[in-house]
């Protein structure tokens, strides 16, 4: 499973570990004194494009994830 995990980060090329660090250091910046407004737009429009590479990572997660059955069978979720 660990293989399946770095496939996906090195095909989507960043983690979403890493995406949320991203994230989150946007948002931190945003709630500072000293943006400006220009600035403060540029780290909005980044924020919403980073929002969108975790949900794509997630979805895509999502419909790698299967089910294991009662018959020891896998399903995809």
């Amino acid at each position: 499973m660990a293989e399946q995990e770095n496939k996906t980060q090195s095909e989507q090329g960043t983690s979403l570990e890493e995406l949320f660090e991203n994230l989150d250091r946007v948002v931190s910046r945003l709630e500072g004194d000293e943006v400006s407004l220009e600035e403060s737009f540029q780290l909005y429009q980044k924020g919403m494009n980073l929002l969108k590479q975790c949900n794509t990572t997630i979805d895509t997660v999502e419909k790698k994830v299967q089910m294991l059955d009662e018959n020891g069978e896998t399903h995809e979720f």
